[in-house]
């Protein structure tokens, strides 16, 4: 026997200490970007410090290679569009201070808020990594992940379900986020149904928001009160719809 399920609509809920208890945020249209890693090995040949000649230096060419993606998003990027970053996270490459090493591994992050600008970057950057190793003489082995798609809260229901949020946290409490640039797997379910998406504030009234400890971080607090702010939004939510 097959069942099949359709489902109209998704709603989702993060919370965050970025905002106070009682403090609900939403965006209408692009809410949450695109994530993906690289993955870059870039190989050289060994030989001592004091006699570069006599190798293919993988540090050099890894500086190399790191500066000129800069310009992927300073220069080949319409920011006016929609922003983007592209982060190196980690370079690991030789032990010792006078030993130019086989190779160097690098990893990184790419965020943005546009599926075809994510596209260009993706090109952009198998074009430098490969170009610039190319010209230093060096091997690399590159990869890109392909992570989560932009988190996108639909303009109609988002306009259908604000009240319903506004009925919970009142009227004042209900913000604008604004873009942000972490990424969430929600955006898989928004793709293929009208999504809503919203986060609400987990800090207590009596500490300042704008300084506590980030969701990610060891020192990250919740007020669990908060909590019940999210049962009784998600019931409205549903009642509501």
């Amino acid at each position: 026997m097959t069942v099949l399920v359709y489902y109209e609509a998704v709603f989702g809920l993060h919370v965050t200490s970025n905002m106070n208890t009682g403090i609900a945020g939403y965006r209408t249209g692009p809410m949450m970007a695109a994530v993906d890693d690289f993955e870059l090995k870039v190989i050289g040949k060994q030989t001592h410090g004091s006699r570069p000649w006599n190798g293919i230096d993988p540090i050099v060419t890894s500086a190399q290679i790191i500066n000129s993606v800069q310009t992927i998003v300073s220069r080949r990027t319409d920011v006016t569009k929609a922003p983007a970053v592209v982060t190196f996270g980690a370079i690991k490459g030789g032990i010792r201070n006078n030993i130019i090493p086989d190779d160097v591994t690098m990893v990184g992050t790419i965020r943005n808020f546009d599926m075809g600008i994510r596209d260009n970057i993706h090109q952009q950057l198998g074009h430098i990594v490969n170009h610039v190793a190319q010209a230093n003489e060096a091997d690399i082995e590159f990869k890109i992940n392909e992570g989560y798609p932009v988190t996108v809260n639909d303009p109609e229901l988002g306009e259908k379900m604000l009240p319903s949020l506004k009925k919970v946290f009142g009227e004042p409490f209900v913000v604008d986020t604004g873009l942000i640039t972490g990424a969430e797997d929600f955006s898989f379910f928004a793709n293929e149904v009208p999504g809503f998406y919203f986060f609400m504030g987990v800090t207590p009234k009596s500490q300042d928001a704008k300084t506590a400890a980030s969701n990610h971080s060891p020192h990250f607090y919740v007020d669990e009160t908060a909590l019940l702010n999210g049962v009784s939004a998600f019931v409205q939510l549903v009642q509501d719809y």
